[in-house]
């Protein structure tokens, strides 16, 4: 019977469908039995289709299943019955008795049911309007719980939905379960996001005593959306402030944030003088892009006094404890770049360089013609004032112009060997140093550069190599060795003798050494020095394609005529990245000292995911103390992290950080999840055991609507103190 109506259906389609032209492509119609005794009867003359065994109707990106159907090819009108279902562009209705048009897209029901996350609805009286793309109805109700019977939703007498957009009701009311809690005459939200709604983070902290975290997140349009904070601590007093965010469309982006609280607890300054009791915060920023080539950005954060963020905004202070002002323009074209940036110091706590203004152009690496040789450079000018944080040292300023030009000659020898020499030179000038700081005259300093690179890759494959518990299917080793060479004689004068702005700071790894990578202008001495590297891969195929399962680098630098305070051979660096399974990853970075012998630094971290519902991390941070850095400057820092889902509803997360330096227990993070359908929260506990004063004991409880989360995937567990409120 399939069969014979299969026959019958394409001839009716050929007779229907004969008259249009080929080149519009129309969609073709795709009706069939839902069952083996299905059927579906054609009238050859009108084109109607008829089946009440159950069909299933294809047209375009749509698709309607019901008991019962009649479908007329020529208008696209469907009437069907019997728990009918239909699907199109993400959006799913149900209802017992639905009228649809395949072609004009308009649909009717008394009865129906519809959803596309994260909202679903239902109701009566349905209608549809292709032409604005607005469905109507009334008595009906929405909500984000998509299960029968919904812990929370909106009953309306009249809705309105725009898919993706917006939904307004009148005569709105508030259920949760069974029982009315609020009621709006007129309710109107965007489905783009999660408006005009109130987030609470209630807790406790032996530094605030109970405390309540609240906000009101509003939103006026596309464009133009924010919140009003307002907290209270039981031993710091009432805080709050607005947020706005604007986007004015080609005129950029605003936003900005004000927060002020009359603390009854300040405490002392870095100096241990009394902090001021009225403590605020001011941040603004605007980026625009006036071209595609050309943008700006202004940032302005202001603090009253240096621990405002430690203080009150846990989160942000452990992403930049000295926050700073600046506006930023850029114009980049094919081969060069133009950059101007004003930065002045608005916190006088904070030490900063004053740059105003700095004006930088850059010359990208690219080719001289058609001859061989490549070309870059970098030029700078600006006024420069260096400022110490609560007047520390005396200020200095001065204006400085700086220029620098290499060519580079990359060269590639028997196929496989990879040469580039290169020579440059740099000259700077600096005018009359200003201040009681460093009282410098006037001079000019030039700098005289060469050097080269010399590397190779090599590869092998080992197609045979497999293993099903390492994972590995084939392999790849890749080896590349690499020497640089600089060379760069002592210049007319020496650091000791100009002011420093752009200066060598301490750190952790080696710094570059070629120009302009090294961009310490008022540091540069003189060097004569080889960098050797040696980089290995082991690759194999995985299901996600090809996966490293090491990838190491070692280098280090050897210098032929090290400088006062240097020795001859650098630190030697180990970066290591270990990945035996997919679920497996060993992260490890050391630093080896040659002339004493030791470790300097020894990263290690020991990541599992075997299951998604459990996950294990180990780290180790060992520092040793550096002079360049302060006394009691390293560390020997063990950290864990352990998440685990105990079933659909609960689960559990809890990090430590163990100094075994003193065998104390630094922090501790304990968080239960719970998952209530519609709705997750979370419970958090925080305990911080402190080298001086009382220690730190936290506790907060935060909720979150999973159709529009209050966090990021994955943020709770990289920023934990999110889940405090801070």
């Amino acid at each position: 019977m399939k069969n014979v109506f299969r026959v019958l259906l394409l001839i009716a389609l050929s007779f229907t469908g004969a008259s249009l032209p080929a080149a519009e492509k129309l969609p073709q119609w795709d009706v069939r039995a839902a069952t083996e005794d299905g059927e579906v009867e054609v009238d050859l003359a009108t084109g109607v289709l008829k089946s009440d065994k159950g069909v299933i109707v294809r047209y375009g990106d749509a698709e309607m299943t019901a008991g019962r159907v009649m479908l007329n090819q020529e208008t696209g009108e469907a009437l069907a019955e019997g728990m009918v279902t239909l699907q199109r562009a993400g959006q799913v209705w149900h209802g017992d008795k639905l009228k649809y048009n395949f072609k004009t897209e308009q649909i009717e029901a008394e009865v129906f049911k519809t959803g596309a996350p994260p909202f679903f609805a239902s109701g009566f009286g349905l209608a549809a309007d292709k032409t604005h793309s607005v469905y109507s109805a009334y008595d009906a109700f929405v909500t984000t719980d998509d299960v029968a019977e919904p812990g929370y939703r909106i009953r309306a007498k009249s809705l309105v939905i725009i898919p993706g957009k917006m939904l307004e009701a009148k005569g709105a009311t508030v259920y949760l379960g069974d029982v009315p809690v609020f009621y709006w005459p007129y309710y109107r939200r965007s489905l783009e996001r999660h408006p005009n709604n109130i987030e609470l983070t209630p807790g406790y902290r032996s530094r605030f005593g109970p405390y309540l975290l609240g906000a009101y997140n509003w939103y006026y349009n596309d464009r133009l959306n924010g919140s009003f904070n307002l907290d209270y601590r039981a031993k710091r007093g009432f805080g709050g402030g607005p947020d706005v965010i604007y986007d004015a469309g080609r005129f950029g982006k605003f936003e900005a944030r004000y927060y002020y609280l009359k603390d009854d607890a300040p405490g002392t300054n870095s100096l241990n003088l009394p902090l001021n009791d009225d403590r605020s915060r001011v941040f603004f920023s605007h980026q625009v892009a006036l071209r595609t080539n050309l943008t700006a950005k202004t940032v302005v954060r202001y603090q009253s006094d240096e621990f405002l963020l430690r203080d009150f905004f846990d989160n942000e202070y452990e992403k930049n404890i000295q926050p700073t002002t600046f506006t930023e323009i850029n114009q980049l074209w094919p081969n060069f770049s133009l950059n101007v940036l004003a930065q002045p110091q608005i916190n006088d706590f904070f030490d900063t360089v004053e740059r105003l203004p700095d004006v930088k152009l850059t010359g990208l690496r690219q080719q001289l013609g058609v001859s061989p040789f490549y070309y870059e450079s970098e030029s700078s000018a600006g006024y420069y004032r260096r400022q110490f944080g609560n007047n520390a040292f005396p200020e200095f300023a001065a204006w400085r112009a700086d220029t620098y030009h290499q060519l580079t000659l990359p060269r590639t020898f028997f196929g496989w060997l990879n040469v580039t020499p290169r020579v440059g030179g740099r000259l700077t000038h600096y005018g009359e140093t200003e201040g009681a700081g460093i009282p410098f005259t006037e001079r000019d300093r030039g700098v005289f550069n060469t050097g080269a690179e010399v590397s190779f890759k090599a590869s092998r494959v080992w197609r045979e190599t497999q293993s099903k518990f390492w994972d590995v299917n084939e392999l790849r080793h890749i080896v590349q060795p690499s020497v640089n060479y600089v060379y760069v004689p002592s210049p007319n004068v020496l650091p000791a003798q100009l002011p420093q702005f752009d200066y060598e700071l301490p750190s952790f790894r080696l710094l570059p050494i070629e120009y302009p990578d090294y961009n310490a202008i008022d540091s540069i001495d003189s060097q004569n020095v080889f960098r050797f590297a040696l980089r290995n891969k082991l690759q194999t195929k995985r299901a996600q394609g090809i996966d490293n399962v090491v990838n190491w680098a070692l280098y280090t630098d050897w210098r032929v005529h090290p400088r006062a305070g240097q020795g001859t051979f650098a630190d030697v660096f180990s970066d290591l990245d270990f990945k035996p399974r997919d679920w497996l990853t060993l992260t490890s970075e050391m630093r080896y000292d040659i002339g004493a012998g030791h470790f300097r630094q020894a990263f290690h971290t020991l990541t599992l995911a075997p299951k998604s519902n459990w996950s294990l991390s180990l780290g180790h941070r060992y520092f040793r103390d550096d002079p360049a850095l302060g006394p009691f400057s390293g560390n020997n820092l063990f950290n864990s992290t352990v998440y685990y889902r105990l079933n659909e509803n609960w689960a559990a997360r809890a990090t430590h950080y163990f100094e075994a330096r003193d065998g104390r227990l630094e922090e501790q993070f304990y968080t239960l999840y719970r998952d209530m359908r519609s709705w997750t929260g979370a419970v958090t506990l925080r305990l911080r055991e402190s080298r001086v004063g009382p220690d730190d004991i936290t506790i907060a409880v935060t909720f979150s609507l999973k159709a529009f989360p209050r966090f990021n995937v994955g943020s709770d567990s990289s920023s934990p103190s999110l889940l405090l409120g801070s």
